[in-house]
């Protein structure tokens, strides 16, 4: 039976990708191994050159970025501290923080390799967010495609 462990993605400079996720993330070293770092939470960053060479039999494949092709995504509460932090270091953006279609707000970024990174607010908070702006119950539910006993629920358990 197969177990989902965690995403691993290669990283051309340990150094700049570190700084980059503990820095301007804020995530924490779980492990460190030299050309392989865990973070708490499951993300782990893996040296790019040591990564090629374990797929070539010892010797590094030829490898093409397709960094469009996905995203790693992340939850934060506090989105505009984010976003400032991230301006502030220099970090490119595809876009700044915006509301998604269905409610939460969301910005995404390339890290120092060009993965792109998700950031968003939880359901929850978006759900609150939107309540406090006036939104109706059924108008939440339509929104954010929530059913209305997890809005009811977001809601009870703020008021």
């Amino acid at each position: 039976m197969l177990k989902y462990v965690c995403p691993l993605i290669a990283v051309e400079d340990m150094a700049v990708s570190r700084r980059f996720y503990e820095e301007c993330l804020g995530l924490k070293v779980k492990d460190d191994f030299g050309v392989d770092v865990a973070f708490e939470g499951g993300l782990t960053i893996h040296q790019r050159e040591h990564f090629l060479a374990l797929l070539g039999d010892g010797k590094p494949v030829a490898a093409v970025a397709q960094s469009l092709w996905g995203e790693l995504y992340f939850d934060c509460d506090d989105v505009e501290v984010v976003e400032q932090r991230l301006k502030e270091a220099g970090v490119e953006f595809i876009h700044a923080l915006r509301e998604q279609p269905w409610g939460p707000r969301a910005m995404r970024v390339y890290d120092p390799d060009g993965h792109v990174w998700e950031i968003g607010e939880p359901m929850e908070t978006a759900v609150l967010r939107l309540y406090r702006q006036g939104f109706s119950l059924e108008s939440l539910c339509q929104k954010t495609g929530m059913p209305k006993p997890y809005v009811e629920g977001v809601i009870g358990a703020a008021v």
